[in-house]
């Protein structure tokens, strides 16, 4: 579950299916997307941070930030 998608969209008191409206997309794709059962496309990953109004890696931690990547090597010097 992506905590802070979830955590915004309540913040500003938003059904799916409202959010949905306003971003021009289907119901059951917001629901994937905050479920983590589908990753974003570009265009609509910045479709969620314009409107929230919020950093990529905040909204998408698991797949902007390093420390979440999980088929890196471990023993890589990065």
């Amino acid at each position: 579950m992506r905590s802070n998608l979830v955590k915004e969209r309540k913040s500003k008191d938003l059904t799916r299916s409202e959010l949905a409206d306003k971003l021009g997309i289907a119901e059951i794709t917001v629901r994937k997307i905050e479920e983590g059962n589908r990753n974003p496309s570009p265009q609509m990953a910045k479709k969620f941070a314009l409107f929230y109004k919020k950093e990529l890696d905040y909204l998408f931690p698991d797949i902007f930030l390093i420390k979440f990547d999980t088929k890196r090597n471990k023993n890589s010097s990065y």
